[in-house]
């Protein structure tokens, strides 16, 4: 305990995103730019939807601008440690701001998860049962859906924090990760982490198994809907709907899949990077490019901003 008070005083040291000497400036500068873009992306998303009542009101952007907040928190809670340590020469986080990054890192990432299935919960509606749309998504309901979804993330990773907070740390305080995440700092742990394993287990798979099987019920009831439709233009306005969201979805779940359920391979830095910066960056870009409607908010916005410039 003695030396698990001391680890929780001098805190841990973290993997350098790469051990390439000479290239740190060019790393620093090409993830700091991945970073800006995830939150002017999600940002501006945020902000059309916000600013457009007819958006706003609509149940899938409604959703969207609170994943496009919960992938602004996600990135930000590990990317600002890993620019500092790329051009610091110390890479060293106290144990109590590893505990924080660990507690958001879980919180925004599983509000992600509850968000995706909240919107394919909205899409199996809007296809599936069409004249039931307006009565089952009132605003009503989907607030108590996003706030279910947030509370429920912020739940858990409160739990894990807790128990993680229990464990005393006597052995190395190298973790080998760009950030700390559970499964690195259980393997430092001198403690009994049973109780932490069986949480992951059964929390762990419930949180991320749940909601994923739930999108793919959605979705096979959805495609069987739509091929059931006579008109190939019904159809395509059917999948077009979808898209976004089913794009998205595969970048999220294969990204989480390559993280923690690949057998372990001797580096995992690419997938972490994929999953928690690549795919917040992406998401903005997936939702606005494919989608006419925030195409024309995105025009509407920017014509009000010059008009009130000229005035």
């Amino acid at each position: 305990m003695e030396q698990g008070n001391e680890t929780s005083v001098s805190g841990f040291a973290l993997q350098r995103i790469s051990n390439e000497t000479g290239h740190e400036g060019l790393i620093f500068s090409v993830f700091l730019l991945m970073y800006l873009l995830s939150l002017l992306g999600n940002l501006l998303i945020v902000l059309l939807i916000r600013c457009n009542s007819h958006l706003l009101g609509t149940p899938m952007y409604f959703f969207l601008s609170y994943l496009s907040l919960a992938d602004v928190g996600f990135v930000s809670s590990t990317v600002p440690v890993m620019l500092q340590n790329l051009i610091s020469q110390d890479n060293v986080i106290s144990y109590v701001g590893c505990l924080f990054q660990t507690y958001f890192y879980i919180a925004f990432g599983n509000s992600d998860n509850f968000l995706l299935a909240a919107m394919a919960y909205d899409r199996y509606v809007a296809i599936c049962r069409p004249l039931h749309y307006t009565a089952l998504m009132t605003l009503k309901r989907c607030v108590l859906m996003v706030s279910g979804c947030w509370i429920l993330a912020f739940l858990h990773s409160l739990m894990v924090t807790v128990l993680l907070s229990r464990l005393s740390f006597c052995a190395s305080r190298e973790i080998r990760h760009f950030f700390c995440d559970v499964n690195p700092l259980v393997g430092l742990s001198c403690s009994d982490t049973t109780l932490l394993k069986m949480l992951e287990m059964t929390e762990g798979v419930l949180d991320i198994l749940g909601p994923f099987i739930f999108i793919v019920v959605s979705y096979v009831r959805i495609f069987r809907t739509v091929m059931k439709t006579p008109s190939s233009s019904g159809k395509r306005k059917a999948f077009s709907t979808c898209g976004s969201h089913l794009t998205v979805v595969i970048l999220f779940y294969g990204t989480l899949i390559w993280v923690y359920l690949v057998p372990t391979s001797e580096d995992k830095t690419l997938a972490s990077v994929m999953s928690n910066v690549v795919t917040p960056m992406l998401n903005p870009f997936i939702y606005s490019l494919r989608n006419n409607e925030m195409k024309s908010a995105l025009r509407r916005l920017v014509g009000r901003t010059r008009v009130s410039r000229n005035n």
